[in-house]
């Protein structure tokens, strides 16, 4: 794309053409150097006519009693899944951090949708066969109402003649105010539940739109981002345009990519992958040359923050095993890797790194994975809970691993050390299995909301039968009575037919990939079954 807007001539130099597309990609760091390019100068336009169209400020006379904060311009060059320059954005931020409690903001808070609210929609939509549309809202924050009274400067460059000394008294939020995020999500709120839209108690970002038993829309919210998607195309259509009368929100059609996560709709479901990501982290870190491996960890591998091992940077460590967590996402198979190299942030060493490498290298050889989510001919909630024995040898604590799934690929997983030393393999079991009821519990009032409504109880396997046992059994004895009380909740949830540990073969056990180094063959055959998968090779056969 041409950055100025101006048309491609034939006659224009190729090289020309991607010289200017180079200069415009980097980012200006003031004001000063994005003066200097006709289309940074175009963005920092576009920003102030959007702000004058929402009637976000007021000039007025500058204040006595009252602080005037100052503003800056922020630039981000935004690119495309492909890595293809998508525009330049210039945004106007006030300078935030000089507000004052209790004087200039009272509350901040921003709800995001949950990535596992996230997953449950794209698996229900590949089982009803709907497409999931994307909205992107221009500037969202500029259309939040204040109850502050609030003032800022003149962006520079801008000053109006004559009238330098006057200020700006903000009617609506601008990005960079505390309570900013907070007011956007009251407006949007506000306006879905006069679209009659009912929002979900378990997930504030999650709208439903009902007719009896019959669920016609679902809106799913993150900051700027909707996500929508639902039976009825008519009232779909119909709703993104009145959210774009009211909110000036782009139509992005069919959701192609959100969060850094590729979707492909198609035919045989919806797959999720991060493969662009992928080879960014690959050349971030200097290794796309690398040899693949098959598993992302040695079997047997066992980490500790001792030893004689010489230091490395804490700041590239932690980046690494910062991208690395950003790429689970999609990637359940690293979730056990990434979770047992976040431990050592504080005290990383040369062969925490050296571990680190060895999931990048598998990460090569696998960087078109993702996961695919079809339709299946009985939706059911699943969830599977495993635990790893003493996993830390720093703290003697163990690993929790679960999982969810609905038929298709799984939706929503987690590796966790446990926060308890536990005295018996049955009681790292029992741990285990109340993080997984606990998850049980909300997915099941998610899924209410949705119109999704599982009448029988949710089976949880699990591979120990002592743990389920222990659950069956209301009577303490010696190797209970040092259970901490929180964890008997699985009991309660029991009794209530909310959920039911049940007992699986270990072969059976998809959760084992969540909590422990595997062999080769184990590791490939759990990977497949959790719907993690090569769409690419699927689509070539």
């Amino acid at each position: 794309m041409d950055i100025d807007d101006e048309p491609v001539r034939g006659t224009k130099p190729l090289a020309e053409i991607y010289e200017r597309a180079h200069m415009a990609a980097i980012e200006p760091s003031c004001f000063e150097e994005a003066e200097a390019h006709q289309g940074w100068k175009q963005a920092m336009a576009n920003e102030i006519s959007m702000i004058e169209k929402n009637q976000t400020w007021q000039l007025v006379e500058r204040p006595v009693n009252r602080k005037v904060i100052g503003v800056k311009w922020v630039f981000r060059a935004k690119h495309n899944a492909d890595g293809n320059l998508n525009k330049l954005k210039a945004r106007l931020v006030v300078k935030g951090f000089s507000q004052k409690y209790g004087i200039e903001y009272f509350q901040t808070f921003a709800p995001v949708a949950r990535l596992d609210t996230i997953r449950l929609l794209v698996a229900l939509a590949a089982q009803m066969q709907w497409k999931i549309h994307q909205l992107d809202g221009k500037s969202a924050f500029l259309n939040g109402f204040l109850e502050e009274e609030i003032y800022v400067e003149q962006p520079k460059g801008l000053k109006i003649v004559g009238e330098e000394h006057k200020v700006y008294r903000l009617k609506k939020a601008l990005y960079g105010l505390k309570q900013a995020p907070g007011a956007w999500y009251s407006r949007i709120d506000g306006y879905l539940a006069s679209l009659e839209f009912e929002r979900s108690i378990s997930e504030p970002t999650l709208y439903v739109k009902k007719q009896g038993s019959k669920t016609q829309l679902i809106v799913s919210l993150y900051v700027d981002d909707l996500l929508v998607t639902g039976g009825d195309q008519a009232m779909l259509t119909d709703f993104k345009c009145k959210m774009q009368q009211v909110f000036e929100m782009s139509d992005l059609g069919k959701m192609s990519f959100f969060l850094g996560m590729e979707v492909s709709q198609t035919q045989h479901g919806i797959f999720l992958s991060q493969k662009a990501f992928a080879s960014k982290i690959l050349s971030k870190f200097s290794v796309q040359n690398c040899k693949a491996t098959s598993t992302p960890v040695v079997i047997g591998k066992k980490l500790s923050s001792e030893g004689d091992f010489e230091k490395v940077s804490e700041s590239n460590y932690r980046s690494l095993v910062g991208c690395l967590l950003c790429l689970t996402a999609t990637r359940p198979d690293i979730m056990f890797s990434v979770s047992l190299l976040s431990r050592f942030m504080h005290c990383c060493n040369e062969k925490h790194f050296q571990v680190a490498k060895r999931v990048l290298r598998y990460i090569k050889g696998t960087k078109s994975y993702g996961m695919l989510f079809s339709k299946v001919e009985n939706m059911k909630l699943i969830g599977y809970a495993n635990s790893d024995w003493v996993g830390s040898i720093d703290d003697m604590k163990s690993t929790s691993g679960y999982l969810f799934t609905l038929g298709s690929a799984i939706f929503c997983w987690s590796s966790k050390k446990q926060n308890v030393v536990a005295q018996s393999i049955d009681e790292v079991e029992y741990v285990a299995a109340a993080s997984a009821v606990n998850q049980a519990i909300w997915l099941r009032k998610i899924m209410a909301d949705l119109n999704l409504h599982q009448m029988e109880a949710t089976e949880i396997n699990c591979d120990n039968q002592s743990a389920v046992a222990i659950v069956k059994n209301l009577v303490f004895h010696g190797r209970t009575k040092h259970f901490k009380i929180k964890f008997h909740f699985v009991r309660e949830m029991k009794q209530a037919q909310e959920v039911k540990l049940i007992h699986c073969s270990s072969e059976e056990q998809l959760a084992d990939i969540l909590t422990k180094p595997l062999s080769v063959l184990r590791f490939e055959d759990l990977r497949a079954k959790m719907g993690v998968c090569n769409m690419q090779a699927k689509e070539e056969c």
